[in-house]
């Protein structure tokens, strides 16, 4: 269905690349939609999620992360993370240690409870995002992915 019948519009676009930002800003703005229904099912949100993919997926041998590093790797505003850790370090999914090497800084690791959490959850969320994808085959996901990755180039011009 086109962008101006899902959104009721009288008129259609006169410039394509109107049409084309708002169709990924709507597109975005659904998958948020469908992403905070899914986590608010497990009492969780897509970003606390999103730091226990991080932690599991990208601490390395190390199993932990900075918060520095967390906040890069994360679609969230920096200013935004502390308030993010504190929230599931009360929760009981990470704990805050001080880095040997410098103590002014946190690193973030999993806790047994986040750890098992995640591991229950992570099925559920692979079947979601599959489900979600399922109408562009392999190789539609593959140019979407470039197509996207042209528009955020352009973007930090």
């Amino acid at each position: 269905m086109s962008l101006k019948e899902e959104l009721k519009l009288k008129k259609g676009f006169d410039i394509v690349e109107h049409e084309a930002a708002l169709n990924v800003y709507f597109t975005a703005a659904c998958l948020k939609k469908r992403a905070d229904a899914f986590f608010k099912s497990f009492s969780l949100t897509d970003v606390q999620f999103n730091v226990m993919m991080l932690l599991v997926y990208q601490a390395g041998p190390e199993g932990g992360l900075s918060q520095a590093q967390l906040s890069d790797m994360m679609l969230v505003n920096r200013a935004n993370i502390t308030t993010l850790i504190d929230r599931m370090e009360k929760a009981g999914f990470v704990i805050r240690t001080s880095d040997s090497a410098d103590r002014r800084t946190n690193i973030i690791r999993l806790t047994a409870k986040g750890k098992n959490f995640y591991t229950k959850a992570e099925p559920y969320y692979d079947q979601q995002i599959k489900k979600m994808m399922t109408g562009l085959n392999q190789s539609e996901q593959k140019k979407l992915i470039s197509t996207l990755e042209k528009v955020r180039a352009g973007l930090k011009e």
